[in-house]
């Protein structure tokens, strides 16, 4: 989803073709094919003291290429002009300026979701709970403009970050998510607001209340037999055994009268508010072990 969302943020801008990744098509194809050239750029390279870095190109199938083949045509600018413009044959390719601060605007804008999706793609176990998460994170991080981005910059973020938002907008879809996310232990509540929290604290423990009902026939709640077994063990406690001798601080003491037995949705409710004030897990841990 996220890569549909760029590939149709860069096509264009405002109307206009966009000619970013044409122009070092070219550039890569005219080295790669010409020994003499590969040459002529290690020589300028050299005088340059630019890396001895070979050009790149463009792959379908290699999510990221497109970004560094551009980042490779940045980096060797000066020694790519060099060794194009000294014959007249090759002088068309060359970056123009306006090339290059379309190029520079394009990587400003992708550069920070390359670093985000190798690490989202080296994840061993991938869930739907944290699909909230990530979209927050990349509106509050990941895309968030910068007061230093070009116009181009920001509007490539704002459309990237438009695409997504709009594809999780149905309230069916955005349920499902927070449902999810509130059932992750590593998130819990982080990602949603108090209104909706309390939304989904109703509707999971009517579905939990619902799936132990159907349960009943197979046998007891197994919620309801707990609380059962702990108040029965509490009151069958034996008897015969030595009473110990009081201490002071027993007369100061208060006698309770036993607690009254809580209804089913009494002891889910308690259940699920013992969850959420327990200390979220690692971010890093599987949120199934």
């Amino acid at each position: 989803m996220l890569l549909r969302g760029v590939s149709k943020t860069l096509p264009g801008h405002r109307g206009v073709r966009f000619p970013g990744p044409r122009v070092c098509k070219k550039v890569s194809s005219m080295f790669s094919y010409s020994w003499k050239k590969q040459k002529a750029l290690m020589r300028a390279q050299n005088e340059q003291s630019l890396p001895l870095h070979k050009l790149i190109t463009e792959s379908p199938t290699r999510w990221g290429s497109r970004l560094q083949m551009m980042e490779r045509v940045l980096e060797q600018e000066k020694a790519i002009t060099q060794v194009l413009a000294a014959d007249k044959k090759t002088r068309h390719p060359v970056p123009t300026w306006q090339d290059i601060q379309v190029l520079e605007s394009v990587t400003a804008a992708l550069k920070p979701l390359q670093d985000f999706t190798d690490a989202l793609s080296g994840e061993a176990y991938g869930s739907v709970s944290s699909l909230k998460p990530v979209i927050h994170l990349l509106n509050a991080e990941v895309l968030n403009p910068n007061e230093g981005d070009t116009e181009l910059t920001q509007e490539i973020k704002v459309k990237v970050l438009d695409y997504l938002n709009d594809k999780y907008t149905d309230p069916a879809t955005d349920e499902l998510l927070s449902m999810a996310t509130f059932l992750d232990p590593r998130f819990k509540t982080r990602y949603m607001s108090t209104e909706k929290l309390e939304d989904i604290k109703v509707r999971a423990a009517s579905e939990t209340e619902a799936l132990l009902v159907e349960n009943t026939a197979l046998g007891e709640s197994p919620l309801a037999e707990d609380h059962t077994d702990r108040e029965k063990e509490a009151a069958t406690a034996p008897q015969s055994a030595k009473k110990p001798k009081k201490s002071l601080g027993s007369f100061f003491k208060k006698t309770s009268s036993a607690p009254a037995s809580c209804s089913q949705r009494q002891i889910i409710e308690q259940e699920l508010n013992s969850y959420i004030l327990v200390m979220a897990a690692d971010s890093e841990s599987d949120p199934l072990e």
